[in-house]
């Protein structure tokens, strides 16, 4: 998997999202873009499905992921305000554990926040209702931070026989 971000002003997150997306896929494969259609859930996939990609932006930055692999990617500015009262929402049992025992319950929420779009975009259902079903920790791997934002980057397993 490829990973790239690149700073942007307010305003630029899609059309930069797929100018990194081009620019990363023709660093892969020496090709041009290949088309971009939607699923009826609005997942993006390459029309001749060579690959799979997977674009997040903020208000200063856009991440691109780019896979042989499903793939799934979410950041938030680490400065971002969120409501605390949506944990009592999104987060299923035993991540409310987590939140409710955590230090810093913004930072917590934005984390299990990021887990949960990215894996959205990974199953390609997108959020439906309240995402509150999932089982993830704020110490997950999958987590990292990047030029002051963090970032979940979830990619299919592979099948092992």
């Amino acid at each position: 998997m490829l990973l790239r971000s690149q700073t942007i002003t307010p305003g630029q997150g899609h059309a930069a999202g797929r100018e990194l997306l081009a620019q990363m896929y023709r660093e892969v494969t020496g090709k041009a873009l290949p088309e971009i259609c939607v699923t009826k859930l609005g997942k993006p996939y390459f029309a001749d499905n060579s690959r799979y990609f997977s674009i997040s932006h903020t208000k200063g930055h856009v991440f691109c992921a780019l896979s042989d692999k499903p793939v799934g990617i979410d950041a938030e500015e680490l400065d971002r305000d969120i409501d605390l009262r949506l944990a009592e929402k999104i987060l299923s049992a035993s991540e409310k554990v987590y939140f409710d025992t955590s230090e810093d319950k913004r930072l917590t929420l934005l984390k299990f926040w990021v887990l949960k779009e990215a894996a959205a975009k990974l199953s390609g259902k997108g959020l439906q209702g309240y995402p509150n079903h999932t089982n993830f920790s704020p110490e997950d791997p999958r987590l990292t931070t990047i030029d002051g934002c963090l970032v979940a980057v979830m990619e299919e397993e592979s099948n092992v026989i």
